[in-house]
């Protein structure tokens, strides 16, 4: 045993030399080629004292580097995540001027600008280099993984050997999009272990993949929620309008999420998914879980130390290096998008939206700073044993609002989640303890273009028309805005308008809020304390839901009715009553199996809006209209956008039996937590629908 002991404290000393050397020449090299970079006096020096000069101001750069740099990341821990990364280079490169004025040779010296240029190379080239030479000894590679951990671990028991469990979820991926791109060599790892890759005769398939359909509000808030929390229920939008509360809810709103989140307890009675030694990474919700970092539920909590919302930012950026890294990553990611954009500018591709502005900088994010962070996160979480693990990756969900779900921007990015899922399936081999790794998605999107592209309005022009308010020039000369008008003056019997005189309602109540969320449009009068039927609101708006229910971009309208308790209307009068659904499903037939269902639970939610307005939808190529501004959409019915996909380890059961269907985000959370009891046991409750089942 101490002969083992010995070996590790020399091949540890080995490489700490190695990395030594390597930084004292890249310090030599940037020295001769940086004319603000200097180590040697003005009066000139010997090779060797140069060479000296070097070796001893990379040392006490690596020194401090690893010292001091810890406890300034924890200082910075309130800063935004963004800030902290560009604050990394300029504290690097603070930190190797004190390197140089610590030096005994007295003679180096650098500008602040070049010292940051400086700090960087050398972080990154320390940091490959000592993981090129960790590589070569399994031990090794595995003890450096382990700092990447969570320290705070060492306090607790060693781990079960029990396996652990890690959620992976793929933001927007849907199922047809994983298998499309799995089939053309995208996502290897993914097709490995489905056993659809070609050379799969080698290998061994470990998973199974199983769609599932979701809610109507098919969006992450209503479908994470579920899935972590076991219920979603009265989250009828992204956003939407709270009469109790006179608030907008949206699911991406720290407060809202917070509220949400305590909604969903209170009505299970259960505190989440992840109660048992959990870990939530990057999600809206924490699932209950014990360790929570860049959650966004908890981020306007007083937490303590270890739930920050940004907490998980420090397990990552107290490696100078991995901040290099991801900013040069950031920075061709941003030019990325900046040439892809122009790309389809000059190609005239349609369907298209703005892609200006701050966006290109919000994408690299998405897809660079979150990925990486909430990867590191839970490789940390894995080599500490922690028995589940929840984390979103948003990066695919980003880009197809933008650039549209099947186009060539996505494929880079289908590439890199699977190169991140790869990543977490080295990592596992390594672990103290098993893992089954499931992968999962909240939605997948639909294509289509906007409906203000194709109509020359929005939604709200064409409801402000419908009830006969103002609306802006623009909207007025469009068909829709003008047959709009016409149907408010029939409706109301006032002659034709002549002379462009318009309309204006002697008596102004408060005007309609209109709300979007993809192809889903919620519209709420705030001044009505109730949700208003369907007679109330022909009583005040006349031509208001004729105008919405027969235009083409429209596809079904959802009303109360004080008659027949729900109403669905669609084109040319129709009503269908939501019992009779099933056998008449008028304007639902072409949003597939199920919808009745959707539309029959979200209208037993308390603060679904007064009318609940989806778009039109064309079955035969999936498209959908969003009311807003994204070519890849999703938050209503119709196309892909209802069908993501659960990718489970054979060693867990099937998550529904032969023939059948697993819908709602509700229904999957009751499955992850069964197979949380399939690893770990009865601490992990069942409920009452799944205690059938497993008897």
């Amino acid at each position: 045993m101490r002969g083992v002991r010995w070996r590790r404290v020399v091949s540890q000393a080995g490489r700490s030399i190695g990395v030594w050397a390597v930084s004292t020449v890249t310090m030599l090299v940037l020295a001769g080629i940086l004319p603000d970079f200097q180590l040697q006096s003005a009066d000139g020096d010997s090779a060797t004292r140069i060479a000296v000069t070097a070796a001893l101001g990379a040392g006490v750069f690596g020194v401090l580097s690893a010292v001091v740099w810890p406890f300034l990341v924890r200082l910075l821990l309130l800063v935004p995540a963004l800030v902290l990364g560009l604050l990394v280079f300029f504290l690097n490169g603070s930190l190797l001027l004190l390197a140089l004025r610590l030096n005994p040779s007295g003679s180096s010296e650098a500008a602040p600008e070049t010292a940051v240029i400086v700090a960087a190379v050398m972080s990154a080239v320390a940091s490959a280099t000592g993981g090129a030479l960790a590589v070569r000894d399994d031990d090794a590679y595995r003890r450096r993984l382990y700092r990447l951990a969570d320290r705070r671990r060492r306090a607790h028991p060693p781990c079960p050997a029990t396996p652990g469990t890690v959620f992976l979820q793929f933001d927007g991926v849907g199922h047809d999009v994983l298998v499309d791109a799995a089939g053309k060599g995208l996502m290897p790892t993914v097709a490995a272990w489905l056993g659809t890759a070609p050379d799969h005769a080698r290998g061994r398939t470990t998973h199974r993949l199983t769609p599932w359909r979701t809610d109507w509000s098919s969006q992450t808030g209503a479908s994470q929620l579920g899935m972590l929390h076991g219920s979603n229920f009265d989250v009828p939008a992204f956003r939407w309008y709270d009469k109790d509360s006179r608030e907008v809810m949206v699911c991406n709103r720290p407060t809202s999420a917070a509220e949400l989140q305590r909604r969903a307890i209170e009505r299970t009675g259960d505190g989440g998914l992840l109660t048992v030694d959990g870990a939530s990474r990057g999600n809206l919700f924490s699932g209950g879980a014990d360790e929570q970092a860049l959650v966004l539920s908890i981020a306007t909590r007083r937490r303590g130390r270890r739930n920050r919302s940004r907490a998980g930012y420090f397990a990552y950026f107290s490696d100078p290096a991995n901040a290099v890294r991801t900013a040069l990553s950031f920075v061709a990611e941003v030019g990325r998008e900046i040439h892809q954009s122009t790309r389809a500018r000059l190609r005239k591709q349609r369907p298209r939206v703005k892609r200006g502005g701050l966006y290109p900088f919000v994408r690299a994010f998405a897809t660079v700073v979150e990925r990486d962070v909430v990867v590191a996160a839970v490789m940390g979480d894995m080599l500490a044993g922690r028995t589940a693990v929840y984390a979103d990756l948003v990066a695919y969900d980003e880009v197809a609002h933008h650039s549209g779900p099947r186009s060539r921007d996505v494929e880079k990015v289908l590439q890199r989640l699977d190169r991140s899922l790869a990543l977490i399936g080295n990592v596992a081999e390594h672990a103290p303890r098993p893992y089954r790794i499931v992968v999962l998605s909240d939605h997948g999107q639909s294509p289509g273009e906007t409906f203000h592209s194709r109509y020359g309005l929005t939604l709200g022009d064409l409801v402000r028309a419908g009830c006969g308010l103002p609306v802006p020039r623009r909207a007025e000369r469009t068909r829709s805005g003008a047959e709009a008008r016409a149907a408010v003056r029939a409706a109301l019997r006032r002659p034709v308008e002549e002379g462009g005189e318009q309309h204006r309602p002697a008596r102004r109540r408060s005007e309609p809020l209109v709300l979007a969320s993809g192809n889903l449009g919620l519209i709420s009068f705030p001044d009505v304390p109730h949700r208003m039927s369907k007679e109330e609101i022909d009583a005040r708006h006349p031509a208001l839901l004729a105008t919405l229910a027969n235009h083409p971009g429209i596809g079904f309208l959802l009303v109360r009715s004080e008659e027949h308790g729900g109403l669905v209307l669609g084109a040319r009068g129709a009503e269908i009553p939501l019992d009779r659904l099933d056998e008449d499903p008028g304007p639902l037939a072409g949003f597939g199996p199920g919808a009745a269902d959707a539309v029959r639970r979200t209208h037993s939610f308390p603060h679904t809006a007064d009318i609940m307005v989806n778009s039109f939808h064309d079955p035969a190529d999936g498209e959908v209209l969003s009311f807003e501004e994204q070519i890849g959409s999703h938050g209503g019915l119709g196309g892909a956008q209802g069908s993501p996909f659960l990718m489970s380890p054979l060693a867990f059961s099937a998550p529904v039996d032969d023939g059948a269907e697993l819908v709602g985000a509700e229904h999957v959370h009751r499955v992850l937590r069964r197979w949380l009891r399939e690893s770990i046991g009865p601490q992990v409750p069942l409920e009452a629908e799944e205690e059938e089942r497993a008897a």
